[in-house]
């Protein structure tokens, strides 16, 4: 699903107070935070990943990869955090517009 963007502006303000879940260092993006990102997207379906200082990959592109392998939807990147979404099976909470 394509989120339009009306879908994502409403998102965006959703998740403009929330925190980071997850940090992406030098590691980048591996097996390991894929499954932790799907499985708390699974409970809260919006969430901010921050790209760490030390991470020499370009946020827009961590953003990609973590949305296409998480199979979520990539909201925004913004500076070095990146919002991703993805609807819930069992805790749906956000009626998109």
């Amino acid at each position: 699903m394509m989120l339009t963007g009306k879908q994502k502006r409403y998102l965006r303000s959703l998740a403009h107070h929330l925190d980071p879940v997850f940090q992406v260092g030098k590691g980048g993006v591996n097996e390991h935070l894929i499954r932790h990102i799907e499985e708390a997207i699974e409970k809260r379906e919006l969430m901010k990943v921050s790209v760490l200082n030390n991470c020499v990959e370009d946020p827009k592109e961590i953003g990609g990869e973590l949305a296409e392998q998480s199979g979520s939807e990539l909201v925004q990147v913004i500076g070095k955090t990146i919002i991703l979404y993805k609807e819930s099976r069992d805790n749906k909470m956000i009626e998109l517009p």
